[in-house]
């Protein structure tokens, strides 16, 4: 209640405050002269998009000047010259830079794939083309003509999926190198009128000094970067009509897999699809795909989870993962600078999701994931500032074994709307999920027949941009049988039945409810503090998982993170950073389950190498764990130390290391825990990069849960103590032979074997201050596990030929082997990775072709 009161109180301020006008920044060596303005010229001809300036636009359009250094060094002079001029016409808006360098023979270069940025100089175009001070996109260009581009969100968050159709050149001369763009309007999005402005900045990248310059001039102690853009202005009379842009593709697919009737066998399929991109404003887009394909896709990378809680996979399909930023309402954010807990309310890879009774009642020819059949999104933003959403898709109902139903079909719908106020120094966000399932007697006992989800969020920057205050409210519903929502109630995100707190499972109930709030306050700009405090609360019942991601409900959370930055180099340091954390959590049952602190330290040399160390002391006073015992009683946890650090080299050199390690000690000496992650990146000529890394693990948990065990009407939480050695590998090789052909070879090998021993059951003191009081000696059924042995190894090969703008080939294979036991083995790593590559392979053979339309 007190949360409640304390959002809508800070709702009504922002309200209040959006009826006046917005300060201006104060004054000072670091925002001084920021906003600048740049007129553009009207092209009578379009020019010839070939990297020089020898067009008649050119001649006549406003160049400017005035770069200034934001890193290493804040509003210093740069190293070298740089120019800009802008023309447009009713279609297309051109950009000419010339960076000047008196030794163009020292500017660095890197042919890589579209989208990755290797050692090389950039130039890179911002158009904030709302003019909003919020979004924007970027496109950048390094000399060898190797694209990137990004939409921009939040006034700096970067949405690398997205892939614009744009065109550039690059030439390197005597005074340096220079970049021409033609940037299609129909790539942009803005209101409609007669005479636009847009938000507008260069940058530029001295690789070799590892300088950053720009236009207009930017702060690395002013929050956001959007809302540091300067303005263009003179657009009049572009385009406002609808424009369409039609992708269709064909997949051609050989795979093989194991047979139902045992061996293996060849499947073959050709599929259809297409992408939809309508443009049915200047400012409003509708995007849809039918039948789409994502073969082209990287694997996910390999892990066994031992854990209570479900691991979390990043989105890589493009559809999905492009104009994200909008849907995206996170919780359990605890520092909003660096919120990566990654649990929100809307989680894509719910989407087409391996299907849930696969293993139950899958085979042979089940798929490993749901086919969508359709998906659409509509987005758009007003002139007033409200940017809103609404994503629907639709899952195939997937069979298994003898007809039995493995995933019903579903639909999938997500509405998002927010409100900018105060120049967007404030705002209000609205986000709403629904989940509805078509069930069947086979799935109607495990599965939810609809899920709600809603979320309010209030955010207002103060005090010229350095403060922000910024609050959260949601809510969820769930509804199924009896026996979906027990099982519900049971698993880990709320082990209703826990016997030491005050919730109560409800065999009988068919939906469940439950509300999520939070409450921030930080400083995030100026000077060398940065600062945050938050208060974070879920009940027992709130669950998102339908369409969400939620690790854990039922917990409330109190932390605060302060840190110190120096941005300007001194003494041994390029840049310096310190921080401090500290948090405690409880259930909402009252019980105290972790008190904890983390410092960490980051420095930047200026041979460009990086150092990092920090560590967390976890088990701070009384507290426990109620996840221990998969919901049995809470057991009582033991300090912990968890000390890491880290070197990374200069990734300007040829070779570049890096080395990660992880230590831990717990349980009073008994739990004990070491992880190296070595690698090494190799520039071996201008095309070809190669990255090999390992990571080499050696996990000594003396309170890893065993099982749960009945017997006579009793129940013994038991735990052993496991030896755990894991090595990975992995390979990554990149090959690009023109910027609009690459290839690309990702190989992770993956062994992981355990063993238990020492199994010891609950004692009647679990909550004992000595650890070795909490168990007692216990005896496990026949036949349970002595351990495990699970062995994995992922490929994937894909070459990209982007043979028009817009249009691409994909020729991919696919290669997985994968073999798991549970006897342990002491054999050595490489015995281990000799007998994987005998397994039998999974072979898939993929070739997609896609042709862009666009009128």
């Amino acid at each position: 209640m007190v949360l409640f009161t304390a959002v809508t109180a800070l709702a009504v301020a922002i309200q209040i405050q959006a009826q006046q006008p917005a300060p201006a920044p104060e004054p000072g060596p670091a925002t001084a002269g920021l906003t600048r303005t740049v007129v553009a010229e009207r092209a009578a001809a379009e020019p010839v998009i070939d990297g020089r300036n020898t067009d008649a636009v050119w001649r006549t359009a406003v160049r400017e000047s005035g770069f200034r250094q934001w890193d290493p060094l804040d509003n210093a002079p740069p190293s070298f010259e740089t120019e800009f001029q802008v023309a447009y016409d009713e279609w297309n808006l051109y950009v000419y830079v010339r960076a000047h360098d008196p030794h163009p023979d020292s500017i660095m270069r890197a042919l890589s794939r579209r989208d990755v940025r290797g050692p090389s100089d950039q130039i890179v175009v911002f158009v904030d083309s709302y003019n909003d001070r919020r979004t924007g996109f970027q496109f950048a260009i390094n000399p060898d003509g190797v694209k990137r581009d990004y939409a921009v969100y939040n006034d700096g968050h970067e949405d690398g999926s997205w892939n614009g159709v744009w065109e550039v050149a690059t030439v390197v001369d005597s005074l340096g190198w220079a970049a021409e763009f033609r940037i299609p309007l129909s790539q942009l999005r803005y209101a409609d009128g007669d005479s636009h402005t847009f938000g507008f900045g260069v940058f530029r990248d001295i690789e070799r000094y590892k300088e950053r310059i720009g236009w207009p001039l930017i702060s690395r102690n002013v929050n956001g970067m959007a809302s540091q853009m300067g303005t263009l202005t003179g657009l009049e009379g572009i385009t406002s009509s609808r424009s369409l842009e039609l992708t269709p593709y064909t997949v051609a697919q050989s795979e093989t897999r194991a047979a139902d009737a045992g061996g293996f066998e060849r499947a073959q399929k050709l599929t259809l699809g297409a992408d939809l991109k309508f443009r049915i404003t200047p400012n409003v887009t509708l995007d849809a795909t039918v039948n789409p394909d994502f073969g082209q896709v990287e694997a996910d990378p390999a892990v066994l989870n031992l854990g209570a809680f479900e691991t979390f996979l990043g989105e890589r399909r493009p559809f999905f993962v492009e104009g994200t930023g909008l849907y995206r309402f996170a919780l359990n954010c605890y520092i909003v600078v660096d919120c990566s807990t990654n649990e929100g309310l809307f989680y894509s890879r719910r989407i087409g999701r391996s299907p849930f009774l696969r293993n139950a009642f899958g085979n042979a020819s089940t798929p490993t994931s749901t086919p969508i059949a359709t998906a659409a999104k509509l987005t758009g933003r007003t002139g007033g500032g409200l940017s809103f959403g609404f994503l629907d898709a639709v899952t195939q109902h997937v069979e298994g074994a003898d007809g039995a139903t493995v995933e019903p079909r579903t639909n999938y719908a997500v509405v998002s709307a927010e409100q900018d106020l105060r120049g967007g120094e404030a705002g209000v966000r609205l986000i709403a999920t629904g989940v509805n399932r078509a069930l069947d007697d086979w799935t109607r006992p495990y599965a939810h027949s609809s899920a709600y989800a809603t979320g309010l969020s209030v955010r207002n920057r103060m005090f010229g941009g350095k403060y922000e205050i910024a609050g959260s409210l949601a809510a969820s519903r769930i509804e199924g049988s009896p026996e979906a929502i027990a099982a519900t109630q049971a698993n880990a995100v709320h082990y209703y039945q826990q016997p030491s707190d005050d919730l109560e499972l409800d065999p009988a109930r068919t939906t469940l409810s439950g509300h999520a709030e939070q409450l921030k306050f930080g400083k995030y700009a100026g000077g060398i503090v940065r600062f945050e405090t938050s208060f974070v609360r879920q009940s027992a019942g709130f669950d998102v998982n339908d369409l969400g991601y939620l690790r854990r409900a039922d917990q409330q959370d109190w932390s605060t993170w302060a840190s110190l930055r120096f941005n300007t180099p001194r003494g041994p340091y390029r840049w310096l950073q310190v921080n401090g954390n500290h948090w405690q959590t409880w259930n909402t049952s009252g019980t105290r389950l972790q008190t904890a602190f983390n410092g960490n330290a980051h420095m930047g040399l200026h041979n460009n190498w990086n150092l990092h160390a920090g560590g967390t002391v976890d088990g701070l006073g009384e507290t426990y764990c109620d996840r221990c015992t998969r919901g049995g009683p809470v057991l009582r946890r033991s300090r912990g130390i968890f000390p890491w650090f880290g070197v990374n080299g200069d990734n300007r050199r040829t070779i570049v290391p890096s080395m990660w390690v992880n230590l831990g000690y717990n349980d009073d000496g008994h739990t004990r825990s070491v992880r190296l992650n070595p690698s090494v990146n190799m520039q071996i000529s201008t095309g070809l990069q190669a990255n090999v890394g390992a990571a080499f693990s050696h996990n000594q948990n003396a309170t890893q849960w065993f099982g749960n065990f009945s017997d006579q009407g009793v129940t013994h939480y038991s735990f052993a103590h496991l030896d755990q050695r894991t090595v990975s590998m992995n390979l990554r090789v990149n090959y690009t032979a023109r910027p609009d052909l690459s290839f690309q070879l990702y190989a992770e090998p993956f062994v992981s074997t355990g063993t238990y021993s020492d199994i010891r059951e609950l004692s009647a003191t679990p909550d004992a201050s000595e650890y070795a009081d909490r168990f007692t000696s216990y005896t496990p059924p026949a036949g349970a596990s002595t351990g495990f042995n699970f062995r994995q190894l992922r490929t994937n090969a894909v070459a990209r030929w982007e043979y028009m703008p817009g249009s691409t080939l994909f020729v991919v294979w696919a290669h997985g082997r994968q073999d798991s036991g549970q006897i342990p083995s002491d054999r050595t790593w490489t015995a281990e990775y000799r007998d994987l590559l005998e397994l039998h392979p999974d072979n898939t053979f993929l070739v997609k072709v896609a042709y862009w339309f666009n009128r």
